[in-house]
């Protein structure tokens, strides 16, 4: 039974003039659905418990929700809990089909309630839809002994109640607290235009700082291209194949192409190393740790 294009009226009329089955008929029905993939069963099954579905969508309109677009999910949820009745269990459709037509209902109201994700867990979304009634039961069980409660007590006592962690209620809490604003927005008419995400912080790097890195660079770069021009061509050579190329090459490489033995260019490395690292220190000793 299709809903769009109709108004909440013109389907609650027709779900009202559906047909009431009785446990045989609706014995027949599903089996005619699982076995033989009756459609003919299986419209008539759903538009009989039609009504059903727009009774539980019209408890969740305190939500913001469009009435419509919740009937359309509650269809969604009595199809799916046609398609997964199992007659054989000796339990009525109606009974069955409640937790599939809350369920789709819930799911699609949390998916719309903030463009931030509400919760996914079956304890967060125990509290999206208990927590203010649990909180209000909780303050007038309070008001009615003379106990005055803080948040922290009042969060406590609803995990307990609720049965799930703490930091889930205070999570909640926040995700409740307000709708949803567009950083877009202008903060108000006399701040001329100016929107909420101009006031957010830039977690990048502040140009003071990006100067002191850029010099500090320069000035290290310097430093070493200073270093290297104190070695021979051959230890030049040596220092940039094994600690400036992006892939170093393996001292037995080298040896072979300047004809040394591998330990003989080890020695040479460790040599150019040593004139390198004199020639810093002389320059600054705040780069000793980098040939450490």
């Amino acid at each position: 039974m299709g809903v769009s294009g109709f108004s909440d009226q013109t389907l609650s009329r027709t779900a009202m003039k559906a047909e009431l089955l009785d446990a045989e008929t609706e014995l027949a029905l599903a089996y005619a659905w699982r076995d033989d993939r009756d459609e003919k069963a299986l419209h008539r099954l759903i538009t009989a418990y039609m009504r059903l579905a727009i009774s539980m969508a019209s408890k969740f309109k305190r939500y913001g929700a469009p009435m419509n677009d919740l009937i359309q999910e509650a269809s969604v949820g009595l199809m799916k809990a046609a398609d997964k009745f199992d007659p054989d269990r000796g339990v009525r459709f109606s009974t069955y089909a409640v937790w599939w037509i809350k369920a789709s209902i819930q799911d699609y109201v949390m998916r719309n309630w903030s463009m931030v994700r509400t919760g996914s867990t079956s304890s967060q979304k125990s509290l999206f839809f208990n927590m203010r009634r649990v909180q209000a039961r909780l303050e007038r069980e309070a008001a009615a002994e003379g106990r005055v409660m803080d948040k922290q007590q009042m969060r406590e006592l609803i995990a307990i109640e609720v049965g799930v962690p703490l930091h889930d209620v205070e999570m909640m809490e926040g995700r409740l607290s307000g709708s949803d604003f567009s950083l877009n927005a202008t903060q108000s008419a006399e701040d001329e235009g100016r929107e909420w995400i101009d006031a957010l912080e830039d977690n990048g790097p502040q140009a003071e700082e990006t100067v002191a890195n850029d010099h500090d660079n320069d000035t290290l770069r310097q430093w070493l291209l200073t270093a290297l021009s104190g070695l021979n061509d051959r230890e030049q050579f040596i220092v940039c194949e094994r600690k400036l190329r992006e892939e170093p090459r393996t001292l037995e490489s080298l040896g072979t192409e300047l004809g040394l033995s591998k330990e003989r260019v080890r020695q040479l490395e460790a040599a150019a190393f040593g004139k390198m690292r004199k020639s810093l220190e002389s320059q600054s000793t705040e780069v000793h740790a980098f040939f450490a």
